[in-house]
């Protein structure tokens, strides 16, 4: 009876959705709005109830969850398949709808069109959940059991990565609907760039902590000791948070000097677009990827549609509206100086947005020539590292910049004495921190890579401080004062400054080892040696293990540091095995060793990898600090008087 009631909310629901798109009287929209969210609410909570009692009479229960499996993962389960996922998606829309609705945002008009392009956005995905991907379909006959979630995904951080992730790419689609109401309205303006602020700070920052905990995630819990792969589904989240970074600082820059009216509007729409783009990756069936869910095409087709219909339409009124703005001469770059802080930020952009286009070149290539019958090639970390890496340096060396430069005139005099103490300081540590890490580590493998990356995070670390301290003097009664987003600039610039430590070390000194080993054997690692002690079997609450056992300790020493523990664990109602890596956590590095193959030969000998990365905690910090500084500046939004 539940998920009846669940369906029933969501055909409700697509009614309500086309009456906000379509109805033209202010309040029936806001209660629209609000009653969607409601709906979506009943709908999501139902799919959940039946989760959680494991009703096997509903086939997206059966497929996908199990009477044995704890309960987060039952939780965790409704968002972990197609059509619990498509249903998580739209309760975020409704969500933010509702947040618009009864937000004060002004004028009423502008509002007004906002609601009503997000209820057609609603509409679209509701018809898309009810016609190809009901998570409510009832079995014929409820099997004995389930057939359990997928074995990685039973991880604590997967039952919060995809709520972050969503509420990211979802939120986006208020910035979406600013910018066509904006256009329709013909005025897009410092008011409008103030309503809008807070929604994208929102969105980048949810982003930016649902990347950052899928990366740890894959870190974790794959196995394999890595953070990134360039995987076309990681690369998904990565294009519309680089649109988000150049559409936040393009915001400012409207807020603050009512420019780059047509350029924000652009990537609003651009940045939103790249949301769905990412949803149709991952539920089309055209990728293989531990994030993709493999499902029918046809309903890859079916959102590639609304894909074309929602950004071909939106291009199809910027191209018809973008050039009646009104303050059309405030438009041009003329109005500032070259060297300006404004100028700055639009070369950034530019950056952005280049390094934005290779991965998307390089995530579509390969999908393209497949579909035209030309072959099947692989894109891979080398074409990233190649294309997208060197177009973050300049982008990271303005970043530290920006900060000390005027705005609309800046003083290249004055920029020049700002910036050589920063500049003398990482001249001196930079030597210094690459000859200490280098004598615990070993020679890096890319040298010059080292010296890039360190000096790139040194520059922005020295120079976000430098800014700080110029900010307050050092004065408490300044500190004090310094508004939040102030601090929240200050976060999430020193957050990428850390998370580039982290990334150089663990990549550039990273130390790999794979040895097939007997209890009682030792494997020596960078300033480390491992000591298999014993195999032991254990046993989880839907789960069976194989345990190695290590001892940890430093070369030359007996002194034992910690003991590992590594798992191969199998899942007999799923048929999937899974590997839980042993991590040992320092503020220097991670040692971190995950247990292989029994030699079917020799079945006392079992496959050991091993890793040192150097510095890798750094980069779980700076993920932190950059959400951390976005959500500090949102709050400083909402306390800003207007």
């Amino acid at each position: 009876m539940i998920p009846e009631l669940g369906h029933f909310a969501l055909i409700l629901a697509l009614v309500v959705a086309l009456a906000q798109g379509f109805l033209p009287y202010p309040a029936l929209k806001k209660r629209a709005a609000i009653l969607l969210f409601s709906l979506n609410l009943i709908a999501f909570l139902s799919l959940t109830w039946a989760y959680i009692v494991t009703d096997l009479s509903v086939a997206n229960v059966a497929q996908n969850s199990h009477t044995l499996k704890p309960f987060i993962y039952k939780v965790a389960g409704v968002w972990g398949n197609h059509e619990g996922s498509m249903l998580l998606w739209s309760l975020m829309l409704a969500l933010f709808s509702m947040l618009v609705a009864l937000s004060t945002v002004k004028p009423e008009g502008l509002k007004n069109k906002v609601l009503s392009i997000q209820g057609l956005l609603a509409s679209g995905f509701l018809a898309f959940i009810l016609l190809a991907s009901n998570p409510f379909a009832r079995l014929p006959f409820a099997p004995v059991d389930g057939a359990g979630l997928n074995p990685v995904l039973q991880d604590p951080g997967l039952a919060i990565h995809p709520p972050l992730l969503y509420m990211g790419y979802v939120g986006f689609s208020v910035a979406f609907a600013f910018a066509l109401a904006g256009l329709l309205e013909g005025k897009l303006d410092k008011d409008w760039a103030r309503a809008v602020r807070p929604w994208v700070l929102l969105s980048w920052s949810s982003l930016s902590a649902g990347i950052g905990l899928g990366s740890w995630w894959a870190y974790y819990e794959l196995g394999w000791g890595g953070w990134w792969f360039w995987d076309p589904v990681e690369n998904a989240s990565l294009m519309p948070w680089l649109l988000g970074t150049a559409l936040l600082h393009s915001v400012i820059v409207l807020e603050k000097r009512n420019t780059l009216k047509r350029w924000v509007a652009l990537l609003a729409i651009l940045t939103f677009s790249l949301s769905m783009l990412g949803t149709f990756l991952v539920r089309s069936g055209v990728l293989t990827s531990v994030h993709a869910f493999a499902v029918d095409p046809m309903r890859g087709i079916f959102i590639l549609g609304l894909l074309t219909l929602y950004t071909g339409s939106a291009l199809i009124i910027y191209a018809w509206k973008a050039g009646s703005l009104e303050n059309k001469a405030l438009e041009s770059t003329a109005e500032f100086s070259p060297v300006s802080r404004e100028s700055t930020l639009i070369l950034n952009n530019l950056f952005m947005t280049t390094g934005c286009a290779t991965v998307l070149i390089g995530t579509l290539y390969p999908l393209v020539m497949e579909a035209l019958n030309a072959g099947q090639i692989s894109v891979g970390p080398p074409y990233f590292i190649a294309t997208f890496v060197p177009l973050m340096i300049p982008a990271l060396i303005l970043m530290g910049i920006a900060p000390f430069i005027a705005w609309k005139k800046g003083n290249l005099t004055s920029l020049k004495k700002q910036l050589t103490i920063p500049f003398i300081i990482v001249l001196a540590s930079l030597p210094l921190l690459i000859w200490i890490m280098e004598n615990q580590n070993g020679e890096g493998t890319h040298p010059v890579g080292v010296w890039v990356g360190l000096g790139i995070a040194l520059w922005l670390s020295v120079t976000t401080i430098s800014e700080w301290v110029k900010r307050t003097e050092l004065k408490l009664s300044r500190i004090k004062s310094l508004p939040l987003s102030a601090w929240g600039m200050s976060s999430a610039h020193l957050g990428i400054s850390v998370a580039i430590f982290g990334m150089v070390g663990s990549t550039l000194w990273l130390k790999e080892e794979i040895k097939l080993m007997k209890p009682g054997d030792v494997m020596p690692i960078g300033r480390y040696e491992l000591k298999l002690e014993e195999i032991t079997a254990s046993f989880g609450p839907n789960y069976a293990a194989d345990a190695a056992l290590l001892g940890l300790h430093y070369k030359g020493s007996s002194h034992s540091i910690a003991t590992l523990k590594a798992e191969r664990r199998h899942y007999p109602v799923a048929r999937q095995g899974t590997t839980e890596a042993a991590i040992r956590k320092s503020w220097r590095d991670d040692i971190y060793v995950a247990l292989g193959d029994q030699d079917s030969q020799k079945p006392e000998y079992w496959v050991i990898r091993a890793y040192v990365h150097p510095l890798v905690p750094y980069l779980w910090l700076g993920y932190f600090m950059i959400a951390l500084g976005g959500f500090l500046a949102l709050l400083g939004t909402r306390k800003k008087k207007p």
